[in-house]
């Protein structure tokens, strides 16, 4: 390599090697399991996008990682972006079957109890689900670096941020659900104050192929559970699993609806259609299928 064309290496950053695609398939594409292909590219603008196009093709348990995503979209269109390889961004393609299509809305919130889950256990991190599709962490303050672990009942001290999102949508005879997810982004590099990443939030490990390997095994349990169960989210305990990492539930919100209509309560329960259920005052509740969430009260002291 010529100092010419070290800026344009895969390792130019030693902090952020790329993935190892051989490694990868070898502890993820098992006989018999659900994961089929996977594909690592070095960029591409959505790996949402790239595997909706081709879902006439594709296997179930299709795979597609980006090492840099240039368009990466979450939910009402907003962009997500990153440094190349500070974290992961790739996109799987299922296909339920005989689950009937009025359950497949709850994909999108099975892939966030699966996600938190597999970073519980691969990076250490405690992930919260605020409804519908986000992944919160915590970033501890300063003041809090020698205090004590919470007790029972207590709230956990530290800034509750935006680490990771997950983006759902129709493709073919099925869906693809993709996962935007910051690792290794520092402070400067964050996109916005209310973003964060996996190391600034303390993980033990930052290590992509790890955390990969977590999200996507967790992910298969998970669907495998759900559509043993014809996708009742009751019965294959998806629905209590995501009550209860979800950071939503107990919480004041402003619920942004299509149409421009805004709805205020405090967000009571996730129903058995994936709604998140508020009390609007006076006895009554209204659940919502669709809109931008805004906690009113964070547990930092803002809106999240």
């Amino acid at each position: 390599m010529t100092p010419s064309d070290a800026s344009h290496s895969r390792w130019s950053d030693l902090d952020r090697p790329p993935l190892n695609v051989p490694a990868l398939r070898r502890g993820l594409l098992l006989p018999g399991g659900l994961w089929t292909a996977l594909d690592v590219v070095d960029s591409t603008g959505s790996t949402n996008s790239d595997l909706a196009a081709r879902a006439a093709g594709l296997a179930e348990g299709t795979v597609l990682v980006a090492e840099e995503q240039t368009a990466g979209r979450g939910r009402l269109d907003r962009t997500w972006s990153a440094p190349a390889r500070s974290g992961l961004f790739f996109s799987v393609y299922l296909t339920p079957g005989a689950v009937p299509v009025q359950r497949w809305g709850w994909l999108p919130l099975l892939a966030g109890v699966a996600a938190a889950a597999g970073l519980a256990k691969s990076a250490g991190v405690d992930v919260a689900l605020k409804w519908p599709n986000d992944l919160l962490v915590r970033i501890p303050d300063d003041s809090d670096s020698d205090s004590d672990e919470p007790g029972p009942g207590e709230t956990p001290s530290g800034e509750e941020r935006k680490t990771g999102g997950i983006l759902a949508e129709r493709a073919g005879d099925g869906v693809v659900i993709g996962i935007g997810l910051n690792v290794s982004l520092r402070a400067d590099e964050l996109p916005a104050p209310t973003a964060a990443s996996l190391a600034l939030a303390g993980a033990v490990s930052t290590d992509r192929e790890t955390l990969l390997r977590g999200v996507l095994r967790s992910l298969e349990q998970w669907y495998g559970r759900w559509r043993a169960a014809d996708g009742d989210a009751a019965a294959s305990g998806l629905q209590e699993a995501y009550a209860a990492a979800c950071a939503t539930l107990g919480r004041p919100v402003r619920a942004q609806l299509p149409g421009e209509r805004t709805l205020t309560g405090e967000a009571v329960a996730i129903d058995g259609d994936g709604r998140l259920v508020l009390s609007t005052g006076d006895g009554l509740q209204e659940p919502v299928s669709a809109g931008d969430i805004v906690h009113l009260r964070g547990a930092g002291g803002g809106l999240t």
